[in-house]
């Protein structure tokens, strides 16, 4: 199940145990939007196991801040709360797998 991921709840989400996903994206972001069903996919298939969210970087801007986000699409990935990878661009689903697979 795909979440919305905000400055407000993002510590939150960070402190339920699991390892999260944050896609950061803009509306207007075509790269972002290629990505939009593969994000989603993912969040079907690592559901339970991995949280996955989605950012809109337009209404949010702390976060991006703190982890010096400069490009969209970005992939940030957690682990016991602690930023262990990025990715940075569009990406196919083969190549996320793996990423998604190293926070179990």
């Amino acid at each position: 199940m795909l979440r919305e991921i905000n400055d407000s709840n993002f510590q939150a989400i960070l402190g339920e145990g699991q390892p999260v996903v944050i896609d950061l994206w803009a509306p207007w972001c075509g790269p972002c939007r290629m990505m939009g069903p593969v994000v989603d996919e993912l969040a079907e298939e690592y559901d339970g196991k991995i949280i996955v969210g989605k950012m809109n970087v337009d209404d949010n801007e702390e976060v991006p801040a703190q982890f010096n986000v400069m490009n969209i699409p970005t992939l940030l990935l957690f682990k016991d709360g602690q930023l262990v990878n990025r990715h940075v661009g569009a990406a196919r689903k083969a190549d996320l797998v793996p990423l998604f697979d190293a926070l179990l």
